[in-house]
């Protein structure tokens, strides 16, 4: 079980949103990079980052800032956020992302991500952001009709490395990880599921390592993380305890 912490890139900074408001944005860090080191340093594996702007403009916005990052730590790093094209995909990369993460694409266009899984095995990921059970896309401004696990069945067998599921509806706002719906998306796919938004406690990291949520490949941290409210030495000790 990994526990991913998050940095999310509004305007170079460090952020966290509320419900997806790019109007809402707390700024907890003016140094992307210098955050990132000391994530690595808490002892964590593997960094989840976002360039919110990228995924507002559907290009990348926040590139020098997740270069800095790059440049800051040998931890992994996935990526998510305006990325729309074989081309982009494969600029992120080569640059020294481990994982690239396409969210609206795989709504809009999900043979592009067949093509990218086949071009980069095991290296891309699928996004699926949901409000109410249904799929947002262009950055949570818009809402489909599709449900997250419709949208996951159609990448059943493509050879996606993971799908990074957030419930809109509790990004931010530290009411707790929706256990439920993202163990229901893990128990109608093969794909591993990682879970997003809402994460408040160590409470939280607790109930992930109950059985029904043994499928999940991990969580997502962010402003609990930032704020104070989960101490990261314990909850990576309690995960590692568990193995």
């Amino acid at each position: 079980m990994i526990l991913f912490p998050a940095i999310d890139l509004k305007d170079g900074k460090c952020v966290r949103l509320k419900l997806g408001d790019m109007n809402a944005a707390t700024v907890f860090n003016d140094d992307p990079a210098a955050q990132a080191r000391s994530f690595e340093s808490q002892g964590f594996t593997y960094l989840h980052i976002v360039d919110l702007n990228g995924a507002f403009a559907g290009k990348p916005v926040n590139a020098p800032a997740v270069e800095a990052i790059l440049k800051a730590i040998t931890m992994p790093a996935q990526l998510g956020g305006g990325i729309r094209d074989l081309a982009t995909i494969e600029s992120w990369l080569a640059r020294g992302i481990r994982r690239v993460i396409l969210g609206t694409v795989a709504v809009r266009d999900p043979a592009l991500v067949r093509e990218a899984c086949k071009a980069f095995p095991g290296r891309i990921a699928v996004g699926i952001d949901a409000k109410g059970g249904k799929v947002a896309v262009e950055g949570w401004a818009e809402t489909s009709e599709l449900t997250a696990i419709d949208l996951a069945r159609r990448f059943e067998d493509a050879g996606v490395a993971a799908i990074v599921y957030t419930d809109i509806e509790r990004d931010g706002v530290l009411k707790g990880l929706n256990l439920a719906a993202t163990a229901e998306l893990a128990r109608a796919t093969s794909i591993p599921v990682i879970a997003s938004g809402g994460l408040a406690s160590l409470n939280d990291v607790k109930a992930l390592l109950a059985p029904e949520y043994e499928r999940l490949e991990g969580a997502i941290t962010g402003r609990a993380l930032y704020d104070g409210r989960l101490d990261a030495r314990e909850a990576l000790a309690l995960l590692g305890a568990a193995g």
